[in-house]
C-alpha cells in the first residue's frame, strides 16, 4: 500500500480516533477495547467488527478508500452507520462471540471474515 496510514486490515492503533464519533455507549466500547491488552479477545472482536464494517477485505492498493487511509475510511464508516450505538454494542458482542468460537474450532481464516454486516461496506 501506498498510503502511509493503510494497512491490510483495520489496525488498532486506529481506534482512539474513533472514541468521540457517536454516543456514550460507544465511546465506552472503545476506551474498553482501548485499555484492553494487545491481541486480547476484545480487540480481536473490535477488529473484526472494524474490518466487516470498512470492509478492509474488499480493499485494495489503489481503491479511494486505501489512498485515503485506514483512519480516514474507519472514521467515516462509524459516522455514517444508521443504527444506534446499541446495535454496534450488539455487533461487537456478536464478533467477540465469533472470535471465541473461531478460537474453539480451529476453522479457517477465511470462513471467519466473510460475514457481512448490514450497513457495512461490501
Amino acid at each position: 500500500m501506498y498510503h502511509s496510514d493503510t494497512e491490510i486490515i483495520f489496525p488498532m492503533r486506529v481506534a482512539p480516533y474513533l472514541r468521540d464519533l457517536r454516543g456514550d455507549v460507544w465511546r465506552d466500547l472503545v476506551d474498553e477495547v482501548c485499555w484492553s491488552p494487545d491481541a486480547s479477545l476484545d480487540q480481536l472482536a473490535f477488529s473484526l467488527l472494524l474490518v466487516r464494517l470498512c470492509g478492509c477485505l474488499t480493499c485494495y492498493t489503489h481503491s479511494y478508500r486505501a489512498l485515503r487511509g485506514c483512519t480516514l475510511c474507519a472514521t467515516q464508516t462509524v459516522r455514517r452507520f444508521r443504527g444506534a450505538d446499541s446495535e454496534l454494542l450488539g455487533l461487537f458482542q456478536l464478533s467477540r462471540t465469533e472470535v471465541v468460537a473461531f478460537e474453539d474450532s480451529g476453522q479457517p481464516l477465511t470462513d471467519f471474515f466473510d460475514h457481512p454486516i448490514p450497513g457495512g461496506k461490501q
